[in-house]
């Protein structure tokens, strides 16, 4: 398998999705603007989005994929498809008693992560009820993640990277035609939720026939496989929930900030999570299978390797996305998302969340190459110890920022502590032995920094104005950052290329 083209298949679905995204976005912003009402549908689809990536991407894939991995390589094929068969059992039964809970304890929910909506009777019990509504999602997308961590053990990389565009499309369907017949109108956000889960799971099913891998109901306590991802999963939780908490927290912090925080926060991360999805994530998910296979067949020098190719590509493509969403905060932000209900203030507001997240989204896709190294060998402690010091660390940091910075103070702590749970992982794998940098980082970096210095310069100076951007016509700023963005990346990569960088020599080939 080359995992050049691997990653490229994922991060083009990926691309899509993101692009999607950011329609969704664009028509959220459109109709709702920033205020009440967006503050109460982003805590509520919060609450389910916390669950999905504590209990499916996180923890459970975490534990599920290199299992999954050694019983494909060591086992027969009848008990992998058994381990699967009864991990799928016991997610489902799990996560059908938690959304239930979920629901019945949603005020008190409320409460704990956005107390200061406690202070407006009419904004909690409008975050209630659009959590109850939006809260299924967590079973659904579960699923969605379990399927996904099976099809991209068997390398099949395209659906579950398809797959979340479902959620997009949802998204944009319910708010633009449904949207007038709900009372409140933000109501069709919260149902777009729970659509957009159903259809999700609904698309990866057949595939999982087609390669004789759809789990069936059996319940089965007893299997070996079984017991030993439920050990992994609990440090492996704990590591998740110290993430999430510290997003949790964040999101306490922010309900007391003034109306429209949450919402400024929300948008400059979307933007955020462009680059993070479409390399942290594709990479993330091509190189825990095979990590995880060269772990199993004691390949360590493949395993590092394997490691540095993903780490080279981090800094070449993540570098010029930060600089890049930092210098044109505000042409990005004008041009997404600057009409109708989204004025002028919230586009400033939303920049200083931005530029914050920045800081720290080499770091975050750094996290997501290094912390495979660990799960893959099924060393899930030493990840969870990193977390905690790291959600130590974020909210001693928010105790300084928050006053001087509101709530960019917050966004600069998730970026800061990110870029130190990075270094903290990268030092675990190389005291371990698992990684050895290979020759040339030295000249490597050396090009980077040059080609990002002409690239800086060529995006300052082809800006112009910031107040330019806010309120021109739309079709004037589509077309100016267009070219913009191209010739910000033509500098980037023409400099790389005169300065010798070639697309064969990121080739990599990956164990299937």
């Amino acid at each position: 398998m080359n995992l050049l083209k691997a990653l490229a298949t994922v991060s083009s679905m990926t691309l899509l999705s993101r692009i999607l995204g950011f329609v969704r976005d664009f028509v959220i912003a459109r109709s709702f603007g920033a205020g009440v009402a967006t503050d109460a549908f982003f805590v509520a689809f919060r609450l389910p989005n916390l669950l999905r990536r504590m209990f499916a991407e996180g923890a459970f894939s975490q534990a599920f994929v290199p299992i999954l991995a050694e019983y494909r390589n060591k086992r027969s094929p009848v008990e992998t498809r058994q381990l699967a068969d009864h991990v799928a059992t016991l997610l489902f039964l799990a996560l059908l008693a938690v959304t239930l809970l979920g629901i019945a304890i949603t005020p008190v929910l409320i409460y704990i992560s956005a107390p200061g909506f406690a202070a407006d009777t009419a904004k909690f019990d409008l975050t209630v009820q659009l959590t109850r509504i939006a809260f299924p999602y967590i079973l659904f997308i579960s699923l969605v993640s379990l399927a996904g961590g099976i099809l991209n053990t068997w390398s099949r990389f395209a659906v579950p990277a398809f797959t979340p565009v479902l959620l997009n499309v949802s998204f944009i369907g319910m708010a633009l035609f449904a949207a007038p017949h709900f009372n409140p109108p933000v109501l069709a956000l919260a149902w777009a939720v729970f659509l957009g889960g159903v259809l999700q799971l609904a698309l990866q099913l057949p595939f999982l026939a087609k390669i004789g891998m759809l789990p069936r109901f059996s319940l089965s306590l007893a299997d070996e496989g079984v017991r030993r991802i439920l050990l992994l999963m609990l440090p492996a939780l704990l590591g998740v929930s110290v993430s999430q908490i510290s997003l949790l927290i964040n999101t306490i912090f922010a309900s007391f900030l003034p109306s429209g925080s949450v919402s400024w926060l929300y948008y400059a991360d979307r933007l955020m999570e462009f680059p993070a999805g479409l390399l942290g994530a594709a990479l993330g998910t091509i190189l825990l299978p095979s990590l995880s296979k060269s772990h199993a067949e004691n390949d360590r020098g493949e395993f590092s390797a394997l490691l540095d190719w993903g780490l080279r590509l981090t800094f070449l493509l993540t570098l010029p996305a930060a600089l890049g969403l930092a210098l044109l905060a505000v042409p990005l932000l004008a041009t997404l998302f600057n009409h109708g209900a989204f004025q002028a203030e919230d586009v400033l507001k939303t920049r200083e969340a931005l530029v914050a997240y920045s800081v720290g989204l080499t770091g975050l896709i750094l996290v997501k190459v290094l912390a495979p190294g660990f799960y893959a060998r099924q060393n899930i402690r030493t990840p969870v110890k990193i977390a905690l010091v790291t959600l130590a660390a974020t909210q001693a940091m928010n105790a300084a920022f928050i006053v001087p910075l509101q709530h960019a103070g917050l966004a600069l702590s998730i970026g800061l502590a990110s870029c130190l749970n990075a270094a903290l992982l990268w030092r675990g794998l190389r005291r371990n032995g698992d990684y050895a940098p290979q020759p040339g980082w030295g000249g490597f970096l050396a090009r980077l920094a040059v080609a990002l210095a002409v690239m800086g310069a060529v995006l300052w100076f082809g800006m112009g104005a910031q107040s330019d951007w806010i309120g021109a016509p739309a079709l004037a700023r589509i077309l100016r950052l267009a070219a913009l963005v191209a010739a910000g990346g033509g500098a980037y990569f023409g400099t790389l290329w005169l300065l010798g960088f070639r697309l064969k020599d990121f080739g990599k080939k990956g164990r299937t």
